[in-house]
């Protein structure tokens, strides 16, 4: 059987810029994001100095995709496992059994508190962090509406803000968990049914 050909350029270049996304998220959870260094995200991804600005207009712009690509890629795990739920209970205990998986201390966690802080002083990554929340927002509000949830925009915000709230909160508060404010999400929902009682 004959060798598969080598990469091409562009390939080679794809990898690297994959290796240097990788490693500056890794950095930013570790160091937190003020402290990563281009020199460290060239160590951590094992290429030279060079190539982080060949491939990103600034460090700056590296750890801003790094970020919001985990960012992206946690929204849509939450947007599929909506989309497979038949009620808005359902739903709601899909998303907080996800929620559990994250301790507050993992790298996941991490990253998404120090993307938040970041987010306050980098206006353009306030705007893509923005952009990626409005998007999971409207996905919720719509399947909330075809559940005929009543107000369902505004539920999908409420609901979306107490999940950010609750990863944000379970370091130092463990006892967070989706047994502990479930019931008070299951409520919410059912006070927004349409022909529901108020809880």
């Amino acid at each position: 059987m004959a060798p598969p050909p080598p990469p091409t350029a562009a390939e080679r270049g794809h990898e690297v810029r994959q290796r240097l996304l990788r490693a500056g998220a890794e950095l930013i959870t570790e160091r937190g994001w003020s402290a990563v260094s281009t020199r460290a995200v060239a160590e951590r991804a094992e290429v030279g100095q060079g190539l982080v600005h060949y491939h990103f207009a600034s460090l700056g712009a590296l750890l801003r995709q790094a970020a919001l690509g985990a960012v992206e890629a946690l929204l849509h795990e939450l947007t599929v496992l909506l989309k497979a739920a038949a009620t808005p209970q359902e739903a709601l205990e899909r998303i907080l059994s996800t929620l559990d998986a994250y301790s507050g201390t993992d790298t996941t966690s991490l990253l998404f508190t120090e993307t938040y802080l970041a987010a306050t002083r980098d206006e353009e990554l306030k705007s893509g962090l923005a952009r990626l929340l409005t998007g999971a927002r409207e996905e919720l509000a719509g399947h909330l509406r075809v559940q005929r949830v009543r107000q369902p925009q505004e539920t999908a915000a409420v609901l979306m803000a107490a999940v950010d709230g609750l990863m944000l909160h379970r370091p130092v508060s463990p006892s967070l968990s989706s047994a502990a404010v479930g019931p008070v999400l299951r409520r919410l929902l059912i006070g927004t049914n349409s022909g529901g009682e108020t809880a």
